[in-house]
């Protein structure tokens, strides 16, 4: 009879054992199951935030290539202002309305870049014409038609310009 005791009671002792492994055990499976889960959060979360940036930038790069032509027009006309008709106070309303228009286009990312003089550069620069000019190499910028931009350090718009033959 003490037989059956002592087994009763080994019994006894190891199911709480047992059982304090098992929870153990358990508890080391789902701190690993919920530290994946916040680690998958956490990277869906990286990884939306990047996709919004990205649609961000796709959309302001949209309206600010919209805006340029205006920008361009307003340009066309201040050079054909006269200096006498700068005294004009729709013209200096004109004026005031590029210099916002450059400003504006600067404080969001979009920056002019040099084309006069440099060499022509299929990646910045669109030949709209060929001509000949004394004193200078071929495959040279003489001419701006058009001015371009970079967006963040990209390109925006190219450069029109006629080149050196």
């Amino acid at each position: 009879m003490e037989e059956k005791k002592t087994t009763e009671e080994k019994k006894t002792t190891e199911e709480p054992q047992q059982a304090l492994e098992k929870a153990i055990q358990e508890r080391g499976e789902y701190l690993a199951g919920w530290q994946r889960a916040r680690a998958d959060l956490l990277n869906y979360k990286k990884e939306e935030m990047e996709r919004i940036g990205s649609f961000m930038r796709y959309s302001q790069e949209e309206f600010l290539l919209k805006l340029l032509p205006v920008l361009d027009n307003l340009e066309r006309a201040e050079q054909q202002a006269a200096e006498s008709d700068k005294a004009n106070p729709v013209t200096q309303g004109c004026l005031q309305v590029i210099s916002q228009l450059r400003e504006f286009l600067r404080s969001q990312g979009a920056e002019p870049f040099q084309t006069l003089g440099q060499k022509f550069n299929p990646e910045l620069h669109e030949a709209v014409g060929e001509e000949t000019a004394e004193g200078k190499e071929p495959g040279t910028v003489i001419e701006e038609v058009e001015r371009g931009y970079l967006f963040l350090g990209k390109l925006l718009r190219p450069a029109k310009v006629k080149v050196a033959k």
